[in-house]
């Protein structure tokens, strides 16, 4: 049977409070329109300058996943937790973390962001996110009751290896929580998801941060949910919002019937995607 999942789209900034008040009454918002699986942007409860990350970094559990295992028990649904800064022993840096949680709040998958976001564009300040975040180690899929997922974030949607990892490991639905640039989401953020989508096969879920936030910058907002042909199905407005759609996968299996790319691979040319292959690639990364 089809499935709802609703994608929010926040504009996070410096008020921990603040944006965590705001991420429940969006979730609730999204269980009114009678989402089954509720999933939030990367960074929801604080989006600002480093040092303001590193103080409000938590442990997992802490304070605001258990607010979030509450919002899924008080509503019976999925909840995926876009992402935080997760604490890392020894103090100082931080993961990039999300989980994905069950009707009754139960942890169902656990993912730290593979690949860090180092880049400078011309004209703004760079951005050096492996000077602070420890990068995640493995592929993470999750078995629901209506579908397997996937789980990734923001930058990774940059690596198709990865993507289609996760594919071959069964997802059927790959999330992809961002805080994308407005300078690099202008022109990237759609053409990607829709190429993942089509590529993989599969429905490719994207809460996003839309406006600005300190010290200075801009996300481009754009929250979707594209369907395995590549048509985007839901879309944000330029605001903060929540949309659903209803997620079929008898059309996910239609689609693979009609275009059986994923039986067509010359892995005995090329090789598979593996666990090691994304590490190569993650480790390639972080060394720049």
């Amino acid at each position: 049977m089809p499935f709802r999942i609703a994608v929010i789209q926040m504009n996070t900034r410096d008020d921990k409070a603040a944006n965590l008040a705001q991420a429940a009454a969006l979730i609730d918002r999204a269980a009114s329109l009678g989402a089954e699986l509720v999933a939030l942007p990367e960074n929801f409860n604080y989006l600002a300058p480093y040092e303001g990350v590193a103080a409000n970094a938590e442990p997992i559990p802490g304070p605001t996943t258990d607010l979030l295992v509450e919002k899924a028990r008080q509503h019976g649904i999925y909840l995926h937790c876009g992402s935080i800064g997760e604490t890392v022993p020894g103090g100082g840096r931080v993961r990039n973390t999300t989980l994905l949680l069950g009707p009754k709040g139960e942890i169902l998958g656990r993912y730290s962001k593979l690949h860090l976001f180092d880049i400078a564009v011309g004209g703004h300040a760079p951005y050096n996110e492996s000077e602070h975040v420890d990068a995640g180690a493995e592929l993470v899929t999750a078995e629901l009751p209506f579908a397997t997922v996937g789980l990734t974030i923001c930058y990774d949607i940059r690596f198709p290896e990865l993507y289609r990892a996760l594919a071959l490991k069964g997802a059927q639905v790959i999330f992809t929580p961002a805080a994308f640039t407005l300078q690099t989401g202008k022109d990237h953020w759609e053409v990607l998801l829709r190429a993942r989508a089509i590529e993989n096969q599969v429905f490719v879920v994207a809460p996003a941060q839309v406006g600005a936030h300190p010290p200075n910058r801009c996300c481009f907002g754009n929250a979707m949910i594209v369907n395995p042909w590549g048509t985007v199905i839901a879309r944000a407005p330029e605001e903060e919002a929540v949309v659903v759609a209803d997620i079929d996968l008898d059309y996910l299996n239609r689609v693979r019937q009609q275009i059986p790319s994923l039986r067509h691979r010359r892995e005995d040319v090329y090789g598979a995607p593996g666990e090691a292959a994304v590490r190569a690639a993650a480790r390639f990364a972080r060394q720049g």
